[in-house]
């Protein structure tokens, strides 16, 4: 096909409100190196990295919750998610799905044309497993908030599905973040997990996986919303933040703890979560959008034989194995709205408001 010069883009141009994401109409397409393919974007989800990192929260010069606004004070040398600077102008997006159409030098042919997800983790593919050596599509590099975009061939997953191009989106980041977590706590049929912020595209996604996985699922989530995680697969979903939460999971499982907690909210709720923990309890955790800031009683840590995981850069396999999770069905969409990329500042403002259940999806 012929590929234009120019293409429509959404450019992040600094830190600071939703005015830093400027509209072009003439940006130029970019051209596919060695070991890369071209994409022509047909859909590109929305998620928390892209605010957090226009915003500069992730700057520890920042410990408010994710607002989505600007912040008075940004540290220039550690506003992303890797504590590093980021090089501006930069096209964010991270959650891409569409077609290849150009191809660079040392890309097999049987890629033209294929329907591909975009892994979003950049890695040194000599040393795929050092997690020093990563970076994050849309965020080291241009991303796919734009009428194409490059990628590493390797970073690519061919898909056969049913789904449109804007559920397939719905996908990348949220489910393989959210199966990262689970992997780390190593969550099981045995296990009772309880998932915080289950309505949002991470936590919806915790759902259905955790479930997959033959777990009994236990949804914190505002009452507007506990009919849409229901349906996800949810054993019980509860209040967003119960006053008392272990008297409210013992009326719902007849027990007062859980075996697992998975949060993305953190905020001033976390010892909370803490305490409803059983003995010997994993708690793993990728996001923080109530709060970075949390106090621990190290007591509670180590007398009841608690285990903590951080986890934000996943396994290579996982994006693989979500990628099959979706071709036999295992797990499905939760697309709550698709704007045109243009309404891209409409959307991202929905998607901070979070008053909908699964993902955000702009389409160019």
């Amino acid at each position: 096909m012929s590929i234009p010069a120019t293409m429509k883009a959404m450019v992040l141009e600094g830190h600071g409100g939703l005015d830093k994401i400027v509209w072009h109409e003439h940006w130029p397409t970019p051209e596919p190196g060695a070991g890369q393919v071209l994409i022509k974007v047909g859909a590109c989800g929305l998620n928390n990295t892209d605010v957090n990192t226009r915003s500069g929260w992730y700057s520890k010069t920042v410990s408010e919750a994710t607002t989505g606004g600007a912040y008075r004070e940004v540290a220039e040398e550690d506003p992303t998610w890797g504590g590093r600077p980021i090089s501006f102008p930069r096209i964010q997006g991270a959650d891409t799905v569409g077609t290849i159409v150009a191809l660079g030098d040392g890309v097999s042919e049987d890629l033209l044309n294929r329907r591909v997800m975009v892994d979003c983790w950049l890695r040194d593919w000599s040393d795929p497993d050092n997690m020093d050596k990563t970076g994050y599509f849309g965020s080291e590099c241009n991303g796919g908030f734009a009428e194409y975009t490059v990628v590493d061939a390797r970073n690519v997953g061919p898909i056969v599905s049913a789904l449109s191009d804007a559920e397939l989106a719905t996908f990348s980041c949220s489910y393989t973040t959210a199966e990262g977590m689970l992997s780390r706590a190593n969550v099981g049929a045995k296990d009772t997990v309880l998932v915080t912020g289950a309505s949002g595209g991470v936590g919806s996604a915790l759902v259905q996986l955790a479930k997959r996985r033959g777990a009994t699922v236990i949804a914190l989530a505002s009452p507007a919303k506990h009919v849409d995680v229901k349906a996800l697969g949810a054993d019980h979903v509860l209040e967003r933040a119960p006053a008392d939460l272990k008297a409210a999971l013992k009326l719902a499982t007849g027990k007062d703890t859980v075996s697992v907690v998975a949060d993305i909210v953190g905020g001033p709720y976390w010892g909370t979560l803490i305490n409803a923990l059983k003995r010997g309890g994993r708690y793993t955790c990728s996001g923080a959008i109530a709060g970075p800031i949390v106090e621990l009683d190290l007591r509670t840590f180590y007398l009841r034989d608690l285990t903590f995981t951080g986890s934000t850069v996943i396994a290579p396999h996982i994006f693989s194995d979500v990628v099959g999770y979706i071709e036999r069905d295992e797990i499905r969409p939760a697309l709550a709205a698709t704007y045109p990329l243009k309404d891209f500042h409409a959307a991202q403002t929905a998607f901070i408001e979070k008053k909908h259940t699964g993902n955000i999806v702009v389409t160019p």
